[in-house]
């Protein structure tokens, strides 16, 4: 143990600086994924909603994932760039699992024939 201390200063502003920076940049990716985590939860909970509160909650997540231009550092391709995800895949993702969940058997039947000739 003491070994380390003789290797590492405590008044070296570098370490402790990189020390904060991992520290933040930790709860910076918590606190992202959190707020991805939410609004995949409330498309996935509320897709089929009827009522307004779900409707309302799904359309605020739907919106945020849809969004392609915001320049907020939560927008959705800001969190996806920052957790190294796909934005673009993911979202393409999202729109074809609304498609399913929202399709009536009669219909989907109907339209992957269409997309499939």
């Amino acid at each position: 143990m003491a070994l380390a201390w003789n290797v590492i200063d405590p008044t070296d502003d570098g370490i402790l600086e990189n020390l904060s920076r991992r520290v933040t940049r930790d709860g910076e990716k918590a606190l992202m994924l959190a707020v991805l985590e939410n609004a995949i939860e409330d498309s996935q909970k509320y897709v089929l909603a009827t009522d307004k509160k779900g409707k309302a909650l799904f359309d605020a997540a739907e919106v945020w994932i849809l969004e392609t231009d915001s320049p907020s550092f939560f927008s959705f391709n800001n969190i996806c760039g920052y957790l190294e995800l796909d934005s673009d895949y993911i979202r393409k993702g999202f729109m074809r699992w609304k498609e399913a969940k929202r399709c009536q058997p009669k219909e989907c039947t109907n339209k992957l024939k269409s997309e499939a000739a």
